[in-house]
């Protein structure tokens, strides 16, 4: 179980399920993009793409850092233990979201040059206006919800599949395309493809990110209550999540 497992090799799945994320995420819109003109098609298999690799990366991965994969997430786990529940400290969630960070812009590049592109190159598709951040916020606050909200009510072994599922339908539903994650969007800043962003364009999304966060965290405490009044379920039944209520289960370090 994660609580068992070092930072060291905590940090290393971090990296590598970020990395991971990167390489499915822009890879597949690259591919997308070199078979089909029409950009609903290609959106359709980078969305599909995107959701069974981060499905796959949270199972695989979350036994052994929960495979939170997103500065967000860590947050939201770190708060978790200040105000009394279980969770990251801050020496780890800092470690967590450094090696998010690391592993998202590796990520990029790998995918940049297995597609024979320039590695390097940032990306020149500006995202920008109000209403691209309202779709950030709401992205954000949904996917928190979602994680907080299944680890609340005690089923942790939905979140891999439920997260996927979000993200394939956010994907869509929001003005943004759901980047929801500033790891990833560092990440996709480093590839000047389909699925890329300008660098003007980050203070604006991970600023929207970290409010849909706090919005997430704040809606999960109304419908679901106190992470510290759920019911505890024996370590032993509980699998991979990325959910930070899931600490008290042992599933997140």
């Amino acid at each position: 179980m994660t609580a068992r497992t070092s930072l060291p090799r905590r940090a290393a799945a971090e990296i590598i399920g970020t990395a991971g994320l990167l390489v499915v995420v822009i890879g597949s819109g690259i591919k997308s993009a070199q078979l089909s003109a029409d950009t609903g098609v290609a959106l359709i298999a980078n969305s599909l793409a995107s959701a069974i690799g981060l499905g796959l990366i949270i199972t695989l991965l979350g036994p052994l850092s929960g495979a939170h994969l997103n500065p967000v997430v860590t947050l939201t786990s770190w708060w978790a233990r200040r105000t009394g529940g279980d969770g990251l400290s801050g020496r780890d969630a800092l470690v967590y979201t450094a090696s998010q960070t690391a592993g998202a812009i590796s990520g990029a590049v790998l995918a940049e040059v297995m597609f024979g592109r320039t590695p390097g190159a940032f990306a020149t598709q500006v995202r920008d206006g109000g209403n691209l951040l309202l779709g950030e916020v709401i992205a954000t606050a949904g996917l928190v919800l979602v994680i907080q909200g299944l680890g609340r009510i005690g089923r942790p072994r939905l979140i891999p599949a439920a997260v996927a599922a979000y993200i394939a339908a956010a994907i869509w539903f929001t003005s943004s395309g759901s980047f929801a994650n500033p790891a990833g969007t560092i990440g996709r800043s480093f590839s000047d493809s389909f699925t890329g962003i300008a660098p003007e364009s980050l203070p604006g999304f991970v600023g929207a990110q970290l409010i849909g966060g706090v919005l997430g965290l704040a809606l999960a405490g109304i419908l679901y209550g106190s992470a510290r009044t759920t019911r505890t379920v024996p370590a032993e039944i509980v699998p991979a999540a990325t959910s930070p209520a899931m600490d008290k289960f042992e599933t997140i370090g």
